[in-house]
């Protein structure tokens, strides 16, 4: 499919969808915004890119209420949280034509998994999104740390249509490249989100950098990703013991940033604790590795959100 009859649809136009969108946006793609709650404001101011030398304004958005309204795409970024995957068996169907792919940029483990069952495993891809930012209003993605994606085939080698796809990244200004083995990444960004984004929220609501600058928290940070790592070598997925390290440099250099999932638990909405807490567990399980840590945390993180008097039903998110 060659640009400029690229056209996109966005499922879930938080932080990380409306990011991806506008920058594609902007550089030309037909971008195609599900924005439901948040569709008039949108049209009537846009959405801007903050933050870390991103200052984009993109004041004309394609944003709809309804996929019916978007219409058949050749292309469906899936940025919905994993509590809302259910949603996507309705929102899915009138943007599908024969060809239509469907690109995951959700958190976790068992995504791939649900769209392929669901829709055909011909259909999906999926993409680890290395960033850090939030959405600080309807309009407004701050910036952080621009990262960059990594992108592969569920089940399969890299596809032609593979690198077309990381070439838009690309072109978009988005450091992309295209992996030989998707559930390697997958573990690859687990090192980080387990630890992080469940210690903020065990910890009472720390960011990344109290959770760094605190003697106990730092080594319980370090140690799960040591969990991590040798769950996924016992799974068949190498790491590198060097990867702990390597990602907490990183997250030095962020400052203060508030990990997604403790950004939505203060909102009130659900958490991905399966996703990112209770299938790698399992998967860990299965092979023999020991993870004590993850399952603590998995533990705690569950009974802190069954005890929740402000959260929201699934079904009333944001998408």
């Amino acid at each position: 499919m060659s640009h400029p009859d690229f056209r996109i649809a966005v499922v879930g136009a938080g932080a990380i969808g409306c990011y991806y969108g506008v920058k594609l946006a902007h550089a030309g793609c037909d971008v195609h915004f599900l924005m439901r709650g948040d569709v008039e404001e949108v049209r009537r101011f846009g959405i801007r890119l903050r933050g870390k030398g991103e200052d984009l304004h993109l004041a004309k958005v394609n944003s709809h209420a309804s996929t019916d309204e978007i219409g058949k795409c050749d292309l469906v970024l899936i940025a919905v949280k994993a509590t809302s995957n259910t949603d996507l068996l309705g929102l899915i169907p009138p943007l599908l034509h024969e060809r239509t792919m469907l690109l995951t940029l959700q958190n976790g483990f068992g995504n791939e998994e649900f769209l392929a069952q669901n829709f055909g495993t011909a259909r999906v891809l999926g993409a680890l999104c290395f960033v850090c930012l939030n959405r600080v209003s309807p309009g407004v993605i701050e910036l952080y740390d621009p990262g960059r994606v990594a992108m592969g085939e569920y089940e399969r080698c890299p596809q032609p249509r593979t690198h077309d796809l990381a070439g838009e990244f690309e072109r978009s200004g988005v450091i992309c490249t295209v992996v030989e083995n998707l559930a390697l990444e997958r573990w690859r960004k687990l090192v980080w989100n387990i630890p992080f984004n469940g210690l903020s929220i065990a910890a009472g609501g720390a960011d990344t950098e109290a959770i760094l600058s605190d003697d106990f928290l730092r080594r319980d940070c370090l140690a799960l990703m040591d969990e991590v790592i040798g769950a996924a070598n016992k799974c068949g997925f190498p790491l590198p013991a060097a990867e702990a390290l390597e990602q907490i440099k990183r997250t030095e250099a962020m400052g203060a940033y508030k990990p997604s999932t403790l950004v939505d638990f203060q909102a009130g909405r659900p958490l991905e604790i399966e996703a990112i807490w209770g299938e790698p567990l399992r998967r860990s399980a299965a092979a023999g590795a020991l993870t004590p840590r993850l399952h603590q945390l998995y533990e705690k993180l569950k009974a802190i959100d069954s005890q929740r008097s402000d959260k929201i039903p699934v079904e009333q998110e944001s998408l």
